[in-house]
Order: C-alpha cells, then sequence, then structure tokens
C-alpha cells in the first residue's frame, strides 16, 4: 500500500471533504471549526449538504475511540492513516446516522478508496465495512472496567475520565463525556448600546430566525437553527456570537461607566467588547493579546458594535507591569489561557490532543498573569480570573495559591454579580459544567484587592 493517499479533490462530494478535514486535523493537529469554513469553500459545497458535512466531521471525530473498538476486530494487519479514517468515517454513518442506507455508505467508501487509494484498498475498505453490515458490532458492555467503559462509550481518554471521577463524582463525569458529544447551542449577545433584547429578537423573527431569551445572563440569546452570523442583525452590530457562559466573567467584573479596565488576553475578543458595552461604551477598556493578528478581529468588532472605549496593544501580557503604573487599573479581567478542557463540543480534538502535562505547563502561565494583575489593580479594584476549562488544577487551584501569595486580596461573593440560581458557585468560585445549562464549561472567580 501507497501511505500517502493521492490529494484530488472530489468537488461536491460530502464525505471525500469529510475526510479531508479528518486527516488534516490528525496530521497537523488543526481546528475542526476553522477547517470546516475552509473546506466548505474549497470543496463547493452546496448549502444543502453543508450541515451533513458538520455532522459527519464532527460525530467522527467525537466518537473516534468507540469507533476503534466497533473496527478492531475487523481489522487484519496494518491500515494507512487516511484508511482508517475513511473506516471511521464509514462505520459513524453506519451507527450514529439512521437516514443513511448502510449500503450506500458502503458504495461511497468504495468510490473514495479507490479514487485515492488503488484497487487493493477499495476492496480491503469492501471487505471490512461488508464484515460489520453481517456481524454488527461488538457491546461496550463488555467492557468489565468501569474508567475504561466510559471512556469507549464517551470516546474520552481514560486519564480524563478518571480525573473528572475523582473531581466531579461518577455520574457527573459520564454526564459531562456525553454532553461533549452533542452539539454546541447557538447563542449570542444583544448589543445594549443599539438595541434591546425584545427589539433584537423581532428583528432576527423578521429574518426567519426564531430565537429565544438565554438561561442564564439576561443580554443573551439563544437559537436551535439557522445561523445568527448571516443576519443583517449580526452585520448591524446589534449582536455578537459568543457562549453564555464567556459572558459570565464580565458580570463577575461589575464595572461602571468612566472606569479604566485592562483586558489582559483579549483575543477574540467577546469579553472586551461586552465590557465596553456595560461601561455604555464610556471609560477606557486597555485590550492586550500575545497574538497581533488577533487584534484586528477585536477591532472589526468593535466597529461593527459601534464601540469607541477599546485600544488594542499586542504582547506577553506577563509583562504588563513594565508598560503601565502600578495600581492603574479599576477592574482588570484575566481570561488566562487554558487547557479549553470546558470546549470539547466545539473542538471535539482537544480531548484526544492534551496530556496531563499540558494541565502543568498552563497553571505556571496562569499564576504569573494572576501576579500581573496583583500589582496592577487599584486598592479596592477588582480583578477576575476565568478559564474555559472544567480542571482543578487550572481553577481552584490556582486561586488558592493566589491568596496563600497575596494575603490583602479577599475573595469576591459572586452571588451579588452572578444572580441565576442554576449557577453552581461554591465558595465563592463558580464552576459551569457543560451538562448545567447546556453552554460550555466554564470557571469564574472575582478578587478585591483590600
Amino acid at each position: 500500500m501507497t501511505n500517502k493517499a493521492k490529494k484530488k479533490i472530489w468537488n461536491g462530494n460530502v464525505r471525500d471533504a469529510a475526510l479531508s478535514i479528518l486527516m488534516e486535523i490528525n496530521e497537523n493537529q488543526a481546528y475542526s471549526n476553522l477547517l470546516l469554513n475552509r473546506t466548505i469553500k474549497k470543496y463547493a459545497i452546496d448549502p444543502k449538504d453543508r450541515g451533513l458535512l458538520t455532522e459527519l466531521t464532527y460525530g467522527t471525530l467525537q466518537h473516534r475511540m468507540t469507533l476503534d473498538y466497533y473496527l478492531e476486530p475487523f481489522v487484519k494487519g496494518k491500515l494507512d492513516a487516511w484508511v482508517r479514517e475513511l473506516l471511521r468515517l464509514s462505520i459513524y454513518q453506519i451507527v450514529y446516522l439512521t437516514k443513511i442506507p448502510p449500503h450506500a455508505v458502503v458504495h461511497e467508501a468504495v468510490e473514495i478508496a479507490k479514487r485515492r487509494g488503488h484497487k487493493g484498498i477499495s476492496s480491503t475498505v469492501n471487505g471490512i465495512l461488508r464484515s460489520v453490515l453481517r456481524k454488527g458490532v461488538r457491546s461496550i458492555e463488555d467492557i468489565k472496567d468501569d474508567i475504561e467503559r466510559i471512556s469507549i462509550e464517551t470516546s474520552h481518554p481514560e486519564w480524563l475520565i478518571k480525573r473528572w471521577v475523582e473531581q466531579f463524582g461518577k455520574e457527573e463525569a459520564l454526564a459531562m463525556a456525553h454532553e461533549n458529544n452533542h452539539p454546541a447551542r447557538m447563542t449570542a449577545r444583544v448589543n445594549l448600546l443599539k438595541t434591546t433584547v425584545e427589539d433584537a429578537l423581532k428583528e432576527l423573527a423578521k429574518e426567519g430566525i426564531e430565537a429565544t431569551r438565554g438561561e442564564v445572563v439576561p443580554e443573551s440569546i439563544q437559537t436551535a437553527i439557522g445561523s445568527l452570523a448571516n443576519t443583517s442583525a449580526y452585520a448591524n452590530g446589534l449582536l455578537t456570537i459568543q457562549d453564555e457562559s464567556s459572558m459570565l466573567p464580565v458580570l463577575a467584573l461589575d464595572v461602571k461607566p468612566e472606569m479604566k479596565v485592562l483586558d489582559m488576553c483579549a483575543a477574540p475578543g467577546g469579553k472586551t467588547t461586552f465590557i465596553a458595552e456595560k461601561m455604555n461604551n464610556k471609560g477606557e477598556v486597555y485590550a492586550h493579546d500575545l497574538h497581533e493578528h488577533k487584534l484586528s478581529l477585536i477591532e472589526s468588532n468593535a466597529n461593527r458594535l459601534g464601540i469607541e472605549s477599546i485600544r488594542l496593544s499586542s504582547g506577553d501580557s506577563r509583562q504588563l507591569g513594565t508598560i503601565y503604573e502600578p495600581a492603574s487599573f479599576d477592574r482588570i479581567l484575566v481570561d488566562a489561557p487554558c487547557s479549553g478542557l470546558g470546549v470539547i463540543r466545539r473542538k471535539p480534538e482537544i480531548k484526544y490532543n492534551k496530556t496531563e502535562q499540558d494541565l502543568v505547563n498552563l497553571t505556571k502561565i496562569q499564576e504569573e498573569l494572576l501576579d500581573t494583575a496583583y500589582g496592577l489593580v487599584k486598592e479596592d479594584g477588582i480583578i477576575v480570573y476565568s478559564t474555559c476549562t472544567v480542571e482543578y488544577s487550572e481553577n481552584a487551584g490556582v486561586v488558592h495559591k493566589f491568596l496563600e501569595k497575596h494575603p490583602d486580596i479577599a475573595m469576591v461573593t459572586l452571588d451579588s454579580y452572578l444572580t441565576n440560581e442554576s449557577l453552581a458557585i461554591k465558595d465563592n468560585m463558580l464552576q459551569v459544567l457543560p451538562q448545567h445549562f447546556g453552554s460550555d464549561g466554564f470557571f469564574v472567580a472575582a478578587f478585591r484587592k483590600k
């Protein structure tokens, strides 16, 4: 067998396009959400087929370990990476997508194998898939070990399941892992500088999009179908696409007009623009990010939303003590770089690419960012620390170390800012899990400098 698949683009073919995305994620650790949009253009995928492409890509990725478990008994000898990916994609359709006739799946896989490989490969693919149809897949219930069974059933590595069981208990860990395999809901934030939530919902209804109020944040809205980013309401700056969980840190900041606020890890700018909106576009929001190319994204969003109070700058935010005077800011947001284990739904590849060592390396950066914020916040000012992970060491662990290091820092009670009863606030720390209200996993803690 040749090790490389021939790279012929099969225009308009959804399954071949999905295979290309899956191979690129494996080879280059690329992000699924970015590749999807690029591939739709490159393959000239018909608008009516885009939903299927998304489902095939995410479904195969999300269930990768389960699919390998199903595939294993049927494979004799070594398979090339692209052939294995084609088989995963096919078994995903056979097991999970009831509307597609199994024989059509086999036929399509064989055609792709012919185009990308040679006759020998296509007959191997044909033989394996026909055996799967004939014999059916083996039961996951046969796995005796609890952690291993949950790992295969939900397609999350064992080390991750083990940690979650220790931190949240078996029931919550299982619920979270299953929730990660469901598509994320489309949520947005209404720009109150330009409109009200009621009026924004009416505007969207005129465009044929049925949206409703969000679960926990007063400014949020949600919709099950339709793309909010393709609406004129979005183009006219009435909305920002943002997960509801990621709006919560801004509520905890408790900003007021005319304040001077620092957002230390600002890109792509969802929280930055929300801060400016909460301040009624009055005052100054200093937004920093390590990656200069990401600042243009914040700028174009601010322009669309009609916001003029944001000042942008790139560089390592751990060095901001050399740029600003001590005690310069009323409020500081440290939305720290993290393992991203709360957003596995949006980027399923995270669960396969991360290691336990990554978590250790990240906590050092998180602690350094908080120490920098400590020097820059005014007395009686507030620092909010947030992450999009569910991992104790990056969340409560970092908070406890920060408090130990700085005796003049006290935790702020979150209940007055985050008033919704469905929010799990414990010891003044908020940990959102994906199953709580169908949102991303997120963590928020707030500190006041005494």
